[in-house]
Formats: C-alpha cells, structure tokens, sequence
C-alpha cells in the first residue's frame, strides 16, 4: 500500500507563496483578455470599420506570438542566474508586460491607421512579456513537487489565489469604472486608472513569489542546454504531451468565448449591464468553492472519474443556460453548474500537463520543465485569438456593436449571440474530454512507476527529507 505523502515545511511555505504570486497576474490577464474588447468598443466606441482591423490584428498576432512561446520556453529552461531558473523571465515579464497592458488603455486620440498600427504593437510587445512571466511561473509549479498528491494541494491553491485574482476585476470592473468615471468626468481615464493600478498589483503580488518562494532543484541532475531541435523533439516526440495540448486547446476555446461574452450578454440580452456583478460573484464562490474542496473529491475520486462528472455538470449548465428565461434563477444556477465542473477541468489539466513532464524525461531522457509549460499560454493565447475573434465577429454581425440598448437587437442578433455564446463552447469542451479519454494514458500507478525508473537511471534523486 502507497504510504500518504506528508508535507513537509518547506512544502507549505512554497504552496502559499506560490499561490499568492498569481493574484495579481490573474488579474492583470483578465483585464486584457476579457475586457480589451469591451474597452475599445463601449468606451472608445470604435466604429465597425476600425474593429474588423482590430479583430484582425488581435487574432494574427495571438496566434504568431504563441508560436514563440515554446521559444521562450527554451530561453528559461537553460537559465541558470543565483535566482534559480526561473525567477529571472518572472521578474522581466512583470515589469515590462505591466508598462504595455497601462498603454492599450490609453486614448492618445489618433487617427484609424496610427492607433491600429500603435495598438498592434502595444499588444503584441504585452504578449511576449506577458507569455515570459506565465511560462516561468507555472513551469516553476513541477520542480516545487515530484508528489502528485502535493502538486494538487498547490495547484488548487494556486488556482484558487488566481481565481481570486480573476473574479476580482470580473466583479469589480464596471461598477468601479463607472463610479470613477462619474467623479473624474471622463469614462477613459477611469478605465486608464483601473488598467495602471492593476499594473501595480501585478508587480506587488509576484514578489511573494519571487522573495518567497524557494527552488530546491537537488533532486534533478543537471541538463545540457536545451536546442532548438530539443524543443521539437520534447514537444512532438512526447505523446501525452501532445494529447493534452489538444485536450486544453479545445477546452480553453469554448471556456474563453464564453466568458469574453459576459458584459455583451448581460447589456443586450438579460437588458441589465449591473447584474452582471452579480452574476460574476456568485460564479466567483462557485469557482472557489469548488477548487477548496478538490482535494477532498481528489482522495475518494480518480482523475479519470473527477473529468467525467466535471464535464457531465458543465454540459446541463450550458443546456439550462441556452434554454432559461431571462431570470437571474435560472441563469445562476445554470453558472454554478458550468463554472464549478470548469474549475475542476482547470486544475486537472494543469496536473495532467505537469506529469507529463516526468514522462517526457522518462521516455525521452531530458527534463524540459519550461519547453512543457510554454504550451499552456500557447494554449491560452490561441483560444484567446479564436474567442476574441468569434466575440468580435458576433458583436458586429449581430448588430450588436451598433446597438445603444437592448432594444436596438433584434430576436436574430440574441439568437446568434447565444449559439456563439454557448453552443460552440459546449461543443469545444465536450470535444476535449473525448480526447483525454481515449488518448491519455498517465494514471497514479503509471506515474509512480515512471518516477520509479528515474530514480533507478539517476535521472531525479529520491526525497531524503523527512
């Protein structure tokens, strides 16, 4: 019988200050990828001329910079500073990602060609900086623990901070924006002053994992620098890798453009911009409900079973939100159901991704922590490029963009509003559990035994600390 993992302190600290660091990056994230959009069509009102640019800007762009992120992968996984391998990229992505996400809320009042051109290049220099940060962060999680058992507890705390850190601007945003734009005369520089204090949290909350987080690497032997050739071989050659990049692409597409849509159904749909705060908060409690209590379903459920139900409870959320009356009722708990299965999904498809760190270097022999975890913002930017253009495109076609009230969409527009906004979500997410279900293979007994092999070739030491 598998003797339980007992943390050490060590453990503890790391879990509570790595979780801590992601406050602000969530934060930080969220204000650019759900609410950009949003910014430059109710607050600069830009026509639909200038947006179809801007939808076409944003997408290229997603999808070129995140084929560079595996680049970016390899730059961190052969660093090696006094500050450990990964604080270095963390640090220089906080600070320079935070100046470029502060100048897209700008309005500097130019023409359609200048702000289009400026626009490109401020997003996509916040992209790269955004994506260097997120690859080191993350791909730090794995080296912090080789027990899938402790992994999960910092992940789920992770997840939680993040989520904490997410909901805050979700909830917060229109009501503060709006208030402060009442007091300062102008709904522009209210929203510039929310993006630039963002900014700052952003900074502030990545150094209790930068001053507090402390890298144990004695366990892994040390790696010949990682090539170009490297990194295709660590991504193409390691099969379960691949599956879950599938997997997490698939539900990260439908997951994003559902939330990308949230103010747009709340203004023009339900007829009522302030109910979703409201709406927010309680899918809020429901995501950290749900990643709180993780660990207790982890011990009596596999994973296999947890992706199952999780999947099971988001598709009758999506079937109860198409069909429900405009009631907050109904709507809420069709919320509950949809955002309390995603937390579940989100944090298993960040341990699936993690493990497969260890078969990558059983299979392969090379360790590559960060090449592995420069696909998750891959994954993030790309559904970010394919929910940002479905939102822009529904938001024009619909008549929504042109619209001032609910009362200027028509029967048509909402129609297509809720497909884009439910159905082909459903079908991305649905999409993705069917292919971890029949390709992905790294249960608890395979894994104990891929880190079994290790230990025997030298590749990880075992854990001596008591």
């Amino acid at each position: 019988m598998e003797a339980p993992f007992q943390e050490s302190t060590l453990d503890k600290r790391n879990r509570i200050f790595f979780g801590l660091g992601t406050v602000g990056r969530d934060m930080f994230y969220s204000v650019v990828s759900m609410y950009l959009l949003v910014f430059l069509t109710e607050v600069l009102n830009l026509p639909d001329a200038t947006m179809w640019w801007i939808t076409g800007v944003l997408t290229v762009l997603r999808v070129f910079d995140a084929l560079n992120d595996p680049i970016m992968g390899i730059l961190v996984d052969n660093t090696n500073s006094r500050w450990g391998k990964f604080k270095p990229a963390m640090l220089a992505g906080a600070l320079t990602g935070a100046v470029f996400m502060v100048l897209l809320f700008v309005d500097f009042g130019m023409g359609q060609s200048a702000y289009i051109l400026f626009f490109a290049l401020c997003y996509i220099l916040w992209d790269i900086c955004y994506g260097a940060n997120d690859i080191a962060y993350w791909s730090m999680l794995p080296t912090l623990s080789l027990e899938q058992k402790q992994r999960e507890k910092t992940g789920a705390f992770a997840r939680i901070c993040a989520n904490v850190g997410m909901f805050t601007v979700v909830v917060g945003i229109l009501p503060v924006t709006n208030a402060m734009g009442d007091a300062m005369g102008s709904l522009k520089r209210a929203w510039f002053v929310f993006a630039l204090v963002v900014a700052l949290l952003m900074i502030g909350f990545q150094m209790f994992t930068l001053l507090g987080v402390k890298e144990d690497r004695s366990r892994f032997k040390k790696e010949e620098k990682t090539t170009l050739k490297d990194m295709w071989r660590a991504i193409v050659h390691n099969d379960q890798l691949l599956f879950t990049t599938i997997a997490m692409a698939l539900f990260m597409i439908g997951y994003s453009t559902t939330t990308s849509f949230g103010v747009y159904f709340f203004k023009y749909a339900y007829g009522n911009e302030n109910m979703y705060s409201v709406f927010a908060a309680v899918l809020a409690v429901s995501q950290l409900t749900a990643l709180a209590v993780f660990p207790w379903f982890s011990k009596r459920f596999n994973r296999r079973q947890l992706y199952l139900y999780s999947t099971v409870l988001v598709l009758i959320g999506y079937l109860i939100f198409f069909f429900s009356p405009m009631h907050m009722l109904p709507l809420g708990v069709a919320g509950v159901c949809i955002f309390t299965g995603q937390a579940f999904i989100q944090l298993l498809m960040l341990m699936f991704l993690a493990d497969t760190i260890e078969y990558g270097q059983w299979k392969l022999g090379k360790r590559n922590d960060s090449v592995t975890f420069s696909l998750q913002p891959l994954i993030n930017k790309i559904g970010g490029a394919i929910a940002s253009g479905v939102v822009s495109a529904t938001v024009i076609i619909s008549g929504i963009n042109s619209a001032q009230s609910a009362a200027d969409v028509t029967a048509r527009g909402l129609l297509i509003l809720k497909i884009a906004m439910l159905l082909l979500p459903l079908l991305c997410i649905v999409a993705g559990y069917f292919v971890y279900r029949r390709k992905y293979k790294i249960d608890s007994v395979f894994y104990a035994q891929i880190l079994g092999e290790l230990e025997a070739r030298g590749d990880i030491r075992k854990n001596t600390e008591v």
